[in-house]
């Protein structure tokens, strides 16, 4: 086996900030709240035309999940497994993906205001559970406050420097070929770009990070913060974790992400290359096409092309920050993990067991569980199906539960240690054999992986013991793996 780790001397490591330790423990959820379950219970929405509850997501229109609703789903995520919520944003918007923020300081009213938010704080206190939000501070809406004063005064608004503007009178809806007259993200008139070289905007702006911190939070994902000039991450670093040393910070960085995670900016990012690697693996030659694109190359790959992108990720970081980063295998930004594998419910369940025993802190998408398989955004935005679970096209609550569990159980799945053999079958690179333990350890926790859909995987003798999958636990280990089958054991014998 290959060892992946990272080399950093003492002097370095102590120089830095790491952290925090309860993120290692983590399980994530990251939940789209339009479109996570609605609670009928708030008063703004009464009376109000909401599309109906699984509505083919669109663009536009609100299907009015809120956090009442996250309230009430609690109990179904916790025994998933999960102790850690990442929301996208919730701050008041014009659009139901709300990174279309016109205020920051207010939760959005169709979510249920604030008091649902007080309450969510408080009742995900009362079961141990932790919280993230998504921080949107490189753009706003064009209903943002400020930004709505410089359309009713042009030139003459004194906020006109929040903002970059080339050319008066500003044209929010410009037409066709037409420029609006400010920067904004990605050239869409719709999302006006901070002029973060202000100091009233980044005093705004890190007030707002401080500000949720101290109604409960327990950290930010941030949104494109590559775009944003890295001098503001700084103080937005030490401004959070002066306030909470335990505050985790999430970077949205899609690649190589060395320039943010060396203590000074963020704690970890949001591991795409797990995402895409882990399903081009498991796909088995079977991936989607069309949705390639040079942040998030989906292919299929060899076990060595995977071992090959495992082991240069790891070696990128020190093994703190390993521990922090944000895997997941898919978002509401790319396709859902059971379109990109065309339907095939046994490779995303292997995909799922690698990223519950791959270092780094395992994010599952909302309606996973429940078989959800949109595409590209918005179709990965869809509603949760609350009904009978019956009627879902695939239940993967017990499986996702178990990998949970497993996680909980064994130290050695929340550590940064990873070695990783290619084992050969009759359908060529089929195996894969991850060592998750301590250097020389005389134990370790073993995942053995066999992607083939059509020949079993000969399995080497090993005095150890099975951990997962739950039917065969505390057995010996079988001779043989079944196709697109995984199981994991406590390796008595040191591998090399």
């Amino acid at each position: 086996m290959e060892r992946c780790a990272a080399v950093v001397s003492s002097d370095v490591r102590g120089a830095l900030v790491d952290p925090p330790a309860w993120v290692a423990d983590a399980v994530v959820c990251q939940i789209f709240p339009d479109r996570f379950r609605r609670s009928g219970r708030v008063p703004e929405q009464r009376g109000l035309v909401l599309q109906p509850w699984g509505t083919p997501p669109d663009g536009q229109g609100f299907q009015g999940g809120d956090l009442y609703g996250v309230i009430d789903g609690l109990d179904h995520l916790q025994q998933l497994g999960i102790t850690c919520l990442y929301l996208n944003p919730i701050f008041s918007s014009a659009a139901n993906h709300r990174y279309h923020a016109y205020d920051y300081l207010q939760v959005d009213p169709l979510l249920g205001g604030d008091a649902a938010f007080d309450a969510l704080v408080l009742e995900l206190k009362r079961r141990g559970m932790r919280l993230i939000l998504d921080g949107v501070f490189n753009h706003c809406g064009r209903g943002f406050w400020a930004f709505h004063h410089l359309l009713e005064n042009g030139a003459a608004s004194p906020y006109a420097d929040w903002f970059i503007t080339e050319r008066w009178p500003l044209k929010a809806y410009p037409a066709a070929g037409e420029a609006c007259g400010y920067h904004s993200w990605w050239s869409d008139p719709a999302l006006p770009k901070f002029n973060h070289a202000n100091p009233q905007v980044r005093e705004h702006l890190l007030a707002v990070g401080e500000h949720w911190l101290q109604r409960g939070i327990d950290g930010w994902r941030l949104d494109v913060p590559d775009e944003v000039e890295a001098g503001f991450w700084v103080e937005f670093r030490q401004r959070v974790r002066r306030l909470n040393p335990e505050a985790w910070i999430v970077g949205e960085i899609w690649g190589d992400a060395r320039q943010w995670l060396g203590g000074e900016h963020f704690d970890g990012v949001m591991n795409y290359r797990v995402a895409w690697s882990t399903l081009g693996w498991v796909a088995d030659g079977r991936l989607q096409e069309g949705h390639a694109r040079s942040s998030i190359p989906y292919s299929c790959i060899s076990g060595d092309r995977y071992r090959q992108v495992l082991r240069e990720t790891l070696e990128w970081y020190r093994p703190q920050v390993n521990q922090a980063q944000l895997n997941l295998l898919d978002s509401h930004d790319v396709p859902r993990a059971l379109h990109m594998l065309q339907g095939d419910v046994a490779a995303l369940k292997l995909a799922l067991v690698l990223l519950f025993c791959l270092p780094g802190v395992p994010c599952v998408y909302y309606g996973t569980e429940a078989g959800l398989s949109g595409g590209a955004e918005p179709a990965c935005r869809e509603a949760f199906p609350w009904g009978d679970p019956g009627d879902w096209l695939h239940d993967l609550r017990p499986f996702i539960a178990s990998l949970a569990a497993l996680r909980r159980e064994q130290p050695a799945l929340r550590g940064p240690e990873l070695e990783i053999e290619l084992l050969p079958g009759p359908d060529a690179e089929q195996g894969l054999r991850l060592r998750r333990g301590a250097a020389g350890a005389p134990e370790a926790v073993e995942l053995v992986v066999n992607r083939s859909r059509l020949s079993t995987l000969q399995l080497a003798p090993s005095t150890g013991v099975v951990l997962w999958p739950p039917a065969l636990a505390g057995g010996a280990l079988p001779s043989v793996l079944e196709p697109q089958t995984a199981l994991v054991l406590m390796s008595t014998a040191s591998r090399r």
